[in-house]
């Protein structure tokens, strides 16, 4: 059933989630989201740890909570880029590459859950 040219629920032709990405345009989505992702991902936990909970340096709870801040801000960046790219068609390597780059990141975000709730134990 076709949906007529008024109807609030139609897309337009230049709705961006109609949008398919070249191979260029993927290709820059893996290299700028994967390391956008990743090392804000594997930051988090040493600044939490050095700068929050145990401060080693004075005013570190300030920059610790600065530094989370921006992990997440240019965490959820990449993750969004990385999503973009992995879920494009037609499927080619970047593909497979996205979702490499996004299985990192499960087992990143496994490990820091596991440590953060041992370390409440802990405490």
């Amino acid at each position: 059933m076709a949906r007529s040219p008024d109807d609030p629920m139609a897309r337009s032709p230049d709705d961006p989630i109609l949008m398919i990405l070249s191979a260029k345009e993927r290709e820059r989505a893996f290299l700028i989201g994967a390391p956008l992702a990743i090392i804000p991902a594997l930051a988090f936990l040493p600044a939490v740890m050095f700068l929050i909970v145990f401060p080693r340096v004075p005013n570190g709870r300030l920059i610790g909570f600065i530094v989370v801040i921006a992990c997440a801000v240019l965490g959820s960046l990449g993750l969004w880029k990385l999503a973009l790219g992995a879920v494009e068609k037609p499927w080619g390597i970047f593909n497979v590459l996205n979702v490499g780059a996004l299985l990192v990141l499960l087992v990143i975000a496994g490990y820091t859950g596991v440590f953060l709730a041992l370390l409440t134990l802990k405490l």
